[in-house]
């Protein structure tokens, strides 16, 4: 997909703050049992084709609204991806600024997690 350059300089200077973690490391961590909220930011449409295994829908859309009741605890770690990794650095800058401490975009998202042959539902 051809992203448009407001969005791509938008999401550049999000990556400024957010810290971003590889699909190994995210796997690497499942499969260790380390405990995290694994969360699929992208469309229902995109969650429902299929999405990696395990991880919990809130869609970008909805994630400020929503995130609160879902995660109370704002030191919990949580991992967010989308379909590329650009959605989720937005959306992980933006619970950074509602207080939460241990936020991570995946890199290369869904995309990158296919393209390894990791798990998905």
């Amino acid at each position: 997909m051809k992203h448009s350059p407001g969005f791509l300089l938008l999401v550049e200077q999000a990556k400024r703050h957010v810290k971003e973690c590889t699909v190994a490391e995210v796997k690497t961590g499942i499969d260790r049992g380390e405990r995290f909220h694994f969360i699929d930011v992208r469309e229902d449409h995109e969650f429902e084709r299929d999405h990696a295994k395990g991880a919990r829908h809130v869609g970008k859309g909805i994630i400020e609204r929503d995130i609160e009741t879902l995660i109370p605890d704002k030191r919990d770690k949580i991992v967010l991806y989308c379909g590329g990794g650009f959605r989720s650095v937005l959306a992980a800058e933006a619970l950074q600024q509602m207080g939460y401490v241990h936020v991570f975009s995946m890199e290369g998202g869904i995309r990158a997690w296919r393209e390894a042959g990791y798990p998905v539902e």
